[in-house]
């Protein structure tokens, strides 16, 4: 930004310190507040501070913050998790943005655009803010709900139809429809060449690159290496003629398998969520504010009809797949807003001569009010709510607890604890995030709450603080390493025993600090084992003695282990040492056993009847 003084970067940067907070103690959401900033601190707020000029060059630099975005989006993208939400993503949000588009095409082409324009202008207004919507759903609580998973379900197709409407934006031009050139066959062959380039090249080549940087222990170089693989395949995809943000989806979706995932996105999280404020600020910069003055009626009468349509569609559909009236009624004003993809492809229209100056300075206005709206639309929702009927809760009230045990997720594992406690009559409180689950063991006569254990209130709720114990039994991984974290951040006094799904859980586990840990299927098939060698002639002591060896060995090689779990490697040349050692230890055994002769070895207590559900968890996870 070479007109931008060391002056005008720390204003900036002050204001992007100071509003956001402050948005969020006012209740309406931190994007809000980084639009104001940009508009105080614009060409049309704050005079001679920023221009029209650097407010442009503002918002170039932070566009790169909407491709970090897109890898990011790329990274969760991993196939069994879109399979496992396909019918909310591709449904409800196929569903969202089709109508939308519909309507809200067939309004413009009544003003008097062009079919095409009118399309792209649909198409472009239908796309919500997942930026903006998924820090408001979380701020206020509504993430754990199903209205919030469903938000998050459309937010997330709406980022995949994003992808290939950026990239076909030369299609709505009159112009090149007319001449029947805007893509030709050779372009489009190098476009579909270029995207098969880089999905070999990543596929085949980036894990090893990011291996070897890994290897070298260097924390900037892996950070660097991470900005490189996004800002490299950009380069590919623009010098192809596509669009960027395609191509930082298609890295990060090329990535969403790698062993190096976590570690990609816990280095890109900051410089995107800098990128994306910047971003917020200088859309509020470039907010032309003497349109809004001039045209008010126009502005304010087209921002309130986009949120109206785009509410009582998305209100519709929330109906239609079984919410009650006030979930469904936040998820229509949750979506309501126009997007940060909008901006996008606006500036995208202009440049490809589908949309004319005034139109796209007219859309920005039309959005950035409308992402005004959504949090006083929903602080409005909530006054109506306290007012009328008490707010539909994202957990169920709790009941007062003392001296207890917290069990966090309520599935097999869970719920074997649970019958152990019960009969012995301690209390606990039993928490899952599925509200399926709680109803189903609800039947067989067991008690469980609706809850998201990784989330402060809900932990509070349930008087954690006065936990005599943590059972961490969440199946999912990373949801288990998020409540494991908060668990010993605020509550680290309250001892943890915690589920593991495998090695790598545990020892992300031991990064914790969390030392109480159970595998989940490593007792029964130990126990397994040993009835399997029973079973093919050998005796009891015998393999009693050689299941405990094994235990005690595998045990000890958890954590020696642990220093090097992140280097693959090592991991993988101690697996392959592991054979000899075991056939060692065992010999070593066999002759400490002659020796002591008659000795009976320890008998081993009688197992529960836990190995069977736990190994059918592995073969369903």
């Amino acid at each position: 930004m070479p007109h931008v003084t060391l002056t005008e970067i720390a204003l900036l940067l002050a204001a992007m310190a100071i509003a956001p907070p402050v948005a969020r103690w006012l209740g309406i959401g931190t994007v809000l507040g980084y639009l104001v900033a940009g508009i105080a601190l614009g060409p049309h707020g704050i005079r001679h501070v920023f221009s029209s000029n650097d407010a442009h060059e503002i918002l170039e630099l932070s566009e790169f913050g909407i491709i970090l975005l897109l890898f990011l989006i790329g990274l969760e993208l991993r196939p069994k998790r879109l399979w496992a939400m396909r019918n909310a993503i591709f449904r409800l949000g196929g569903a969202q943005v089709a109508l939308t588009a519909m309507v809200l095409a067939t309004a413009a082409s009544v003003l008097g655009h062009a079919w095409q324009t009118a399309l792209f202008v649909g198409l472009a207004l239908a796309l919500s803010s997942t930026a903006f919507a998924l820090q408001v759903l979380e701020e206020q609580g509504d993430l754990a709900a199903r209205h919030g998973r469903l938000a998050f379900a459309v937010l997330l197709f709406q980022d995949l139809a994003a992808i290939p409407l950026i990239a076909l934006v030369p299609l709505f031009a009159s112009k090149a429809v007319d001449v029947g050139n805007a893509m030709d066959l050779t372009a489009a062959l190098r476009g579909l060449g270029t995207i098969a380039a880089v999905a070999l090249i990543g596929y085949f080549g980036l894990d090893s690159l990011l291996r070897l940087v890994a290897r070298t222990k260097v924390k900037e170089a892996m950070t660097a290496a991470a900005l490189l693989t996004v800002v490299g395949v950009t380069i590919l995809m623009q010098k192809a003629g596509l669009s960027a943000a395609l191509g930082a989806f298609i890295a990060g979706a090329l990535l969403s398998e790698s062993s190096y995932r976590h570690q990609l996105e816990a280095d890109i999280q900051p410089f995107q969520g800098l990128l994306l404020g910047l971003f917020f600020t200088a859309v509020g910069m470039s907010l032309n504010l003497n349109l809004v003055l001039k045209e008010p009626g126009t502005v304010l009468g087209l921002a309130l009809a986009l949120v109206a349509v785009k509410a009582i569609i998305l209100y519709g559909l929330g109906r239609a797949v079984g919410l009650d009236n006030r979930p469904a009624r936040r998820l229509g004003l949750s979506l309501s807003q126009g997007g940060e993809f909008g901006f996008v492809l606006f500036a995208a229209g202009l440049g490809a001569g589908v949309l004319s100056r005034h139109t796209s300075d007219l859309l920005v206005a039309v959005v950035t009010l409308s992402m005004a709206a959504t949090p006083l639309l929903l602080a409005l929702d909530r006054l109506s709510a306290r007012i009328g009927k008490s707010a539909a809760p994202a957990y169920d009230n709790l009941p007062l607890r003392d001296e207890h045990v917290v069990i966090a997720g309520f599935g097999r594992f869970g719920q074997i604890v649970a019958r152990v406690l019960r009969g012995k009559k301690i209390p606990f409180i039993a928490l899952d995030i599925s509200a399926e689950q709680v109803d189903l063991v609800k039947k067989f006569g067991s008690q469980a709450f609706f809850g998201d254990a990784s989330r402060g209130d809900i932990l509070e709720a349930a008087q954690t603080g006065k936990a005599r114990a943590f059972v961490l039994a969440i199946d999912d991984v990373e949801a288990s390493l998020r409540t494991a974290e908060l668990v010993r951040r605020q509550y680290p006094h309250v001892p943890i025993f915690a589920r593991a799904r495998n090695r790598n859980h545990a020892h992300r586990l031991l990064d914790l600090g969390i030392t109480s840990i159970q595998r989940e299927t490593f007792l029964s098939a130990i126990e397994t084992t040993r009835q399997l060698l029973v079973g093919l002639g050998y005796s009891e002591r015998e393999s009693e003695r050689v299941t405990k060896t094994f235990k005690a060995h595998d045990q000890r090689r958890l954590m020696e282990d642990y220093a090097d779990y992140s280097d693959m490697e090592k991991m993988q040349a101690k697996a392959r040492s592991d054979a000899a050692t075991l056939e060692r230890l065992f010999a070593e055994d066999r002759e400490a056993d002659k020796e002591i002769g008659d000795a009976k070895p320890a008998k081993l207590a009688k197992p529960v009847l836990q190995e069977k559900p736990a190994a059918k968890s592995e073969t369903a996870a």
